[in-house]
């Protein structure tokens, strides 16, 4: 059973513990005793305004604290003797948010101008005792509810606590998982696929300096060790990067360009559409497409130009990477590692990724990433 379908919105219980502290009070204040000349329709319409601002607890504790603390002021000062629930409700959120210095502030503020205005409003001295002993219990409300603000707001801190040392626990453990890959991997396949690549090689150059034609197993095993050698290194690479290196993303295509213009490739860059902040997984997939296409661009394609096309949209970012090279329909080839992580990165962003020749020749990778946008 998924409990996540019975969770009530922050919002939701909210305006309910609003509404309900509004007909509290609201009746409270009918049935209740009344001072001076009797309540008017301005004494409960205060009584609601101060419950039903509890709505806006989260959103604006300092607002509600000094919207229920003007009420409670005011349908005092209207001949209502109610506890001010509502105060005591925006307290707590207040405490709970932060703001203890000005809940403790507001409320030392309160009690004297309740005070005063009780004193205002009563007369002779059993009306003075009634104002003492409702004074000594309102203290009483305001530090329960300054009390248990304060011990939910230091559990939520303990809770958070906690998490960021689980988060920071698993991700150290699995750096030094990464680590014992790398250099597992390291020990028991670099020595071997650099003997292969090595032996192959003297094979073929054995045989050509002979006049001997070379087998097309042996120039595949060439090229397998020459390509097994390369996907290593970048592998070891990958696991070895240290998290305190910041993570590559948008920012650092336009250095993949220049560095694959370097290499005699003709190579451009154009950006498209307003640009705005992206995920750091969907600007870390980017650069990762980016840099794998112009890669094999410049490795395999024997082509002389490359485009690299980004398009801010609302809600995606797309990229485009065409080359010239050698490409074709009918000479499609068999995608490699390279290719399969790309498509698997974008899988795992709900995203789509077409890699494909043109049919006038070339090759073209487009890729398309969602971007949620959060408020």
């Amino acid at each position: 059973m998924d409990r996540r379908r019975f969770a009530v919105p922050a919002g939701a219980g909210d305006r309910v513990i609003a509404v309900g502290v509004a007909a509290l009070m609201l009746g409270t204040g009918w049935s209740g005793e009344h001072t001076g000349t009797g309540p008017g329709l301005l004494g409960y319409a205060l009584l609601a305004l101060g419950g039903l601002a509890l709505a806006a607890r989260r959103r604006a504790p300092v607002v509600v604290l000094a919207v229920t603390g003007l009420c409670a002021v005011g349908h005092q000062a209207a001949g209502l003797d109610v506890l001010a629930v509502a105060y005591l409700v925006a307290v707590y959120g207040a405490v709970r948010d932060g703001h203890r210095a000005l809940a403790a502030t507001a409320s030392v503020t309160l009690l004297v101008a309740l005070q005063l205005t009780a004193l205002v409003v009563r007369d002779g001295p059993v009306g003075e005792a009634l104002v003492r002993a409702r004074g000594t219990l309102e203290i009483a409300w305001l530090i329960a509810a300054f009390a248990a603000g304060e011990a939910l707001r230091q559990a939520e801190q303990r809770a958070k606590e906690a998490e960021r040392t689980r988060e920071e626990t698993a991700r150290r453990r699995a750096d030094e998982e990464r680590l014992h890959i790398a250099r597992e991997l390291h020990d028991s396949l670099t020595h071997q696929i650099s003997i292969i690549k090595v032996q192959s090689e003297v094979a073929v150059h054995v045989a050509r300096r002979r006049g001997e034609k070379v087998p097309e197993a042996l120039l595949a095993i060439q090229e397998a060790g020459r390509e097994a050698s390369r996907e290593l290194r970048a592998t070891l690479e990958a696991l070895r990067d240290d998290d305190t290196t910041p993570p590559r993303g948008l920012a650092d295509v336009p250095e993949l360009v220049e560095r694959a213009g370097r290499t005699g490739l003709e190579a451009t860059l154009t950006i498209e559409g307003q640009r705005h902040d992206v995920p750091a997984a969907v600007g870390r997939t980017a650069y990762r497409i980016v840099q794998e296409s112009l890669t094999n661009i410049v490795r395999h394609s024997a082509a002389t130009t490359a485009s690299v096309r980004i398009d801010y949209r609302p809600d995606a970012l797309a990229l485009r990477i065409d080359d010239d090279g050698k490409a074709t329909p009918d000479t499609a080839p068999v995608p490699g590692v390279g290719l399969l992580g790309m498509r698997e990165r974008v899988t795992a962003l709900g995203g789509l990724l077409r890699a494909e020749p043109r049919g006038e020749g070339g090759f073209t990778v487009r890729a398309e990433l969602p971007v949620e946008h959060t408020s």
